[in-house]
């Protein structure tokens, strides 16, 4: 397999820690491949404590707690939030209005990172999606 960039969606990174048979054989590669380079945005970490906050993610808290190790265990890099990338994620096309997502898809563009995710929004979004 060759080495790729890639940044990992939300609903990707909490089923790589808790359901792992929800990823595709593809993404579940590319992951555990020691020699490629897996990102994951600031954005993840402000996505699942709000869905936490609100009570869409109650079994939250402790990934919340030991997000720092789990990030480390993994080998994953995150991706900060920059003001590049928000005014990328403001300015994409398309009427998706999850600022998440715009998020993801913006960082995924600059960064040159397909991004690993189920959701084909992605794509109108104007990111690389692997899935």
């Amino acid at each position: 397999m060759e080495l790729v960039k890639v940044l990992l969606d939300s609903c990707v990174l909490l089923w790589w820690w808790s359901e792992p048979d929800k990823l595709s054989p593809r993404v579940t590669a590319l992951i555990k491949d020691a020699s490629n380079a897996i990102n994951v945005s600031a954005a993840t970490a402000w996505e699942i404590a709000t869905k936490h906050r609100i009570g869409k993610l109650p079994g939250a808290a402790r990934i919340i707690e030991e997000w720092e190790h789990r990030i480390s265990l993994d080998r994953f890099t995150e991706v900060p939030v920059t003001a590049s990338h928000a005014f990328r994620a403001g300015t994409l096309p398309g009427s998706h209005r999850d600022p998440f997502d715009r998020m993801i898809a913006a960082q995924g563009i600059m960064e040159n990172a397909p991004v690993l995710t189920p959701d084909a929004i992605f794509e109108s979004l104007g990111a690389q999606r692997i899935w």
